[in-house]
């Protein structure tokens, strides 16, 4: 094991305490490694410049000599608890009754260095350490590099003050970071230790109070790292890919180790590290790695290289700088080769000469934590200077009452109130728990399109993160921003599914149906007269539709309905014509004309249940729908039940029934046509007409193809009541029909209503089923309205076409039979009429429709 020397002392009215890590932490039990030239050498010699620079200011203590008495810590914190020992020596009495010289004498001991206060230490495991033992003997101690959050505590490190600002800024500055960055799943790696722990500690309870930011995982690296553990934290770190934001408070070994392991696993490119000061803007934990390091951000308290340093420091040689007891081993260090026989470094290394020079025969760059050494020891001195102005004012040096004890109260006062520009131009102050206020530049590890590496400057954090984005680059200069999230955003109509206990990992639901979406979380019905627009993310009015004119469904209704219209104006046009004709007069002119009318209406109902629907339109619906057939059936029914009374009549007795006349015949068709109207106007007075729009008849699963149908306001129920009279009529009609199916074919259309009635009631009766049938189906409107009307058409089709059209044939092309035969009593036609079979035979030797005429005619004339 090398032998070191383990202080350094410096004589002074006033000595300070000094705590550095001038060599890393021994491997195997050792307490001490190798030496660490900046943070060690660079450190202690800036403490010791500062001391030169204040004892010549002529200013600042005035008369009185600063001294120091240097120790190394080896970044152990049980080591330099040991170390710091040496500080309170002065301050423990030692009992030397028990005591006595070979002489018998009392013993003689040396009385050791005073220490008034302690400048350091760096690591904040260190420091917590040394400050339970400080504030024993109430030696303030401020530190140059200590962050833990833990030190913050009043209470427990009362004598503990730092020109760094504490790792809570340093975690909130980094929170604003992976803000800035959209990033929202992110794992963290401490060093295992009160600065890695205390660190990750603060930002993940800083992500816990504001949200929006997910630990995915939560790793630590152990003091002593077993082989092969960093291996293992990357492939832990891979089991959460998506994370693939590293938040890092780790020492620069850790760092170092862990940027190896990444590029070892192939994983250069795939994770974004965000480090903490200990990072920095380093270069020992990125040599030999700079790819895997590429785009790494990296944060330290806001400094400036001091000038008169780095000319102090280039100045310094083996002959001049003898005070270091640790330089010659840093000369060795620094220009790789061996002072003598003596020297530190074992090897055939070449012999120095002595003759080297800092910065021309090796590399340097001042080391980032110099100025905050500065900055202590002149925190430190203008206390003193502030405290001796009170106690000694215009007493030259130290006066009694600061020679024989300095109240280490009453300067840790005096520390927390100095307020003076530091080396680096900035304000030193302390806040009420000794803190430095936080003042951080962020930094960006990147490589140029020649291949060489930097620490560029990209934001700063005072309070607040000013962050220049266009100064960012990633991967082989990519400046688009690379994702550290859990889940992707949702796109536009899906809602969040947030994972239980992961508020930031989610999955994207889309809105079903007629729902849109509320909000990130949320989907919402659309109101029943609304649909989801195109995105989903709001309701649009369902388009209204109607049945229109240039629809298949509606220009086969059309059509048939115009071809029934002319048919029905012909027939009606001829029997005007040859309105005296036998023919003419034998169908009963009157309820001829009343059935016509009845078939005409049938036919123009289509065009009312076609129309665009308003109030008018549906009023007169109301009143056509059902009046048409109406019409016709009681016409037919009148007609049907005159024959039957006769007949019945004349089986009993040769007196004509009564009320057969076409007056009487007239007056009962219009007394059940008025029942329909009676009920239409009750219909208008319970329920007025108006128009609806019914949403639900084509309310589909597909919300881009449901349409609100405008219609009238007449139910299937009220439909079936507007038609339910007519079709008992029409059921009556049948029945008569059926009754006087005996009746000879030659008299007086029996059989023609019959067959009429037949057919109209098979039509019906199909008509039912279809209409109800189809009441769910999205083409409701369409074939319940074509299904209506057609039926409408046909009924009054057939009854046009077999009663009408034969009795048009013969007047129009058959003249010779439209003639009138002689007239006969009643009684002799009710007896020709029960003679069927006579009659029957008879009229085969006739010419066609000979006996017909006859007999209606005869009929008609006896009626009259």
């Amino acid at each position: 094991l090398w032998e070191y020397a383990h202080s350094i002392r410096l004589d002074g009215d006033i000595i300070l305490g000094g705590l550095f890590p001038v060599h890393a932490r021994g491997d195997r039990g050792t307490p001490c490694g190798e030496l660490k030239k900046e943070k060690g050498i660079h450190r202690l010699e800036a403490m010791m410049f500062a001391i030169d620079l204040i004892n010549k200011d002529p200013e600042l203590l005035p008369n009185i000599t600063l001294g120091a008495r240097i120790l190394d810590t080896c970044s152990r914190d049980t080591y330099a608890l040991e170390q710091s020992l040496t500080f309170v020596q002065a301050l423990i009495e030692r009992d030397g009754s028990d005591v006595r010289c070979a002489n018998g004498d009392p013993p003689i001991f040396t009385k050791p260095d005073k220490i008034v206060g302690v400048i350091g230490a760096a690591a904040s495991s260190v420091s917590i350490m040394v400050a339970n033992i400080l504030r024993l003997f109430k030696i303030p101690q401020i530190s140059y590099a200590s962050t833990a959050p833990e030190l913050s505590d009043n209470t427990r490190y009362d004598f503990f003050s730092r020109v760094v600002p504490p790792d809570s800024y340093q975690a909130q500055a980094m929170m604003d970071i992976v803000t800035a960055m959209e990033w929202n799943y992110v794992s963290t790696l401490a060093s295992e230790g009160n600065y890695g722990e205390s660190g990750v500690e603060a930002f993940i309870q800083i992500s816990r109070e504001t949200g929006g930011v997910c630990i995915a995982q939560s790793l630590k690296i152990p003091r002593e790292p077993r082989p092969g553990e960093f291996d293992k934290i990357i492939r832990r770190l891979l089991e959460t890919s998506n994370a693939r934001a590293i938040i890092m408070f780790a020492n620069e070994d850790d760092i170092r180790r862990v940027l190896d392991a990444a590029k070892r696993n192939n994983q250069t490119g795939h994770f974004l590290w965000v480090g903490s000061d200990s990072w920095g803007s380093k270069i020992s934990p990125v040599i030999g790695q700079e790819r895997v390091a590429e785009g790494a951000i990296t944060i330290l308290p806001k400094r400036a290289s001091v000038d008169a340093f780095d000319r102090y420091f280039r100045s310094r040689s083996l002959s001049n700088n003898r005070r270091n007891v640790w330089f010659a081993e840093f000369w060795e260090e620094n220009f790789n080769c061996k002072l003598g026989m003596h020297g530190k470094r074992p090897g055939s290394l070449k012999k120095c000469t002595g003759l080297e020079k800092v910065g021309r025969d090796s590399s340097y760059e001042q080391e980032g934590k110099v100025q905050f050494v500065m900055d202590a020891v002149y925190a430190m001195a203008h206390a003193l200077h502030r405290m001796h102005r009170e106690l000694c004012y215009g007493y030259p040096g130290l006066c009694p009452r600061m020679a024989n004890n300095i109240d280490g109260k009453e300067l840790l006062n005096h520390i927390r109130a100095v307020n003076f520009n530091g080396s680096a131009g900035t304000p030193v102050v302390f806040n009420e728990n000794g803190d430095a206020p936080g003042r951080y530049d962020i930094f960006q590890y990147q490589i140029t399109n020649r291949s060489t590496t930097e620490y560029r400057v990209i934001g700063s954090w005072t309070n607040k993160l000013h962050l220049k984005v266009e100064a960012m680059r990633w991967r082989m200069g990519d400046p688009t921003f690379p994702a550290s999230v859990c889940s992707l955003p949702c796109r536009t109509g899906e809602r969040k599914k947030v994972v239980k206990g992961v508020p930031c990992c989610w999955h994207c639901e889309r809105c079903e149906g007629y729902h849109f979406q509320a909000s990130e979380f949320t989907c919402e019905l659309c109101p029943y007269e609304k649909r989801p627009d195109a995105n989903r993310t709001g309701c649009t009015p369902i388009p209204i539709i109607k049945l229109e004119w240039h629809s298949p469904w509606a220009i086969v209704p059309v059509f048939i309905a115009m071809l029934g219209i002319i048919a029905t104006s012909f027939v009606i046009v001829t029997f005007v014509r040859y309105n005296d004709t036998p023919i003419v007069r034998a169908s009963g002119r009157e309820m001829s004309y009343v059935l016509l009318t009845g078939i005409f209406l049938c036919y123009a109902i289509t065009f009312l249940m076609i129309a665009t629907p308003d109030v008018g339109v549906c009023s007169l619906r109301r009143i056509f729908l059902g009046l048409g057939m109406c019409f016709s059936y009681a016409a037919l029914l009148t007609k049907t039940n005159r024959i039957h009374r006769i007949f019945e009549q004349g089986k009993k007795s040769v007196t004509a029934p009564r009320f057969i006349s076409p007056a009487s015949q007239l007056v009962i068709t219009f007394s059940l046509i008025s029942v329909q109207l009676l009920g239409v106007f009750v219909w208008f007075a319970v329920d007025p007409p108006h128009t609806v729009v019914d949403y639900g008849e084509q309310r589909t699963q597909d919300p881009t193809a449901a349409r609100g149908v405008l219609k009238c306001d007449i139910s299937d129920l009220s439909l079936i009541c507007s038609l339910g009279y007519s079709i008992l009529l029409m059921v009556t009609c049948t029945v008569y029909a059926i009754k006087t199916r005996g009746v000879p074919e030659t008299f007086n259309e029996a059989k023609p209503i019959g067959f009429t009635m037949y057919t109209t009631c098979i039509i019906w009766l199909a008509f039912i089923p279809i209409f109800f049938g189809t009441s769910q189906s999205a083409e409701r409107m369409y074939i319940q309205t074509t299904t209506l009307t057609i039926s409408l058409s046909l009924s009054a089709s057939v009854s046009l076409g077999m009663l009408y059209m034969p009795k048009v044939y013969i007047i129009l092309f058959h003249p010779e039979q439209n003639v009138p035969k002689r007239k006969r009593s009643f009684k002799a036609i009710v007896t020709a009429a029960t003679m069927s079979g006579k009659l029957t035979q008879k009229g085969g030797d006739r010419p066609n429709g000979e006996v017909k005429t006859e007999l209606c005619e005869s009929m008609e004339t006896n009626s009259e």
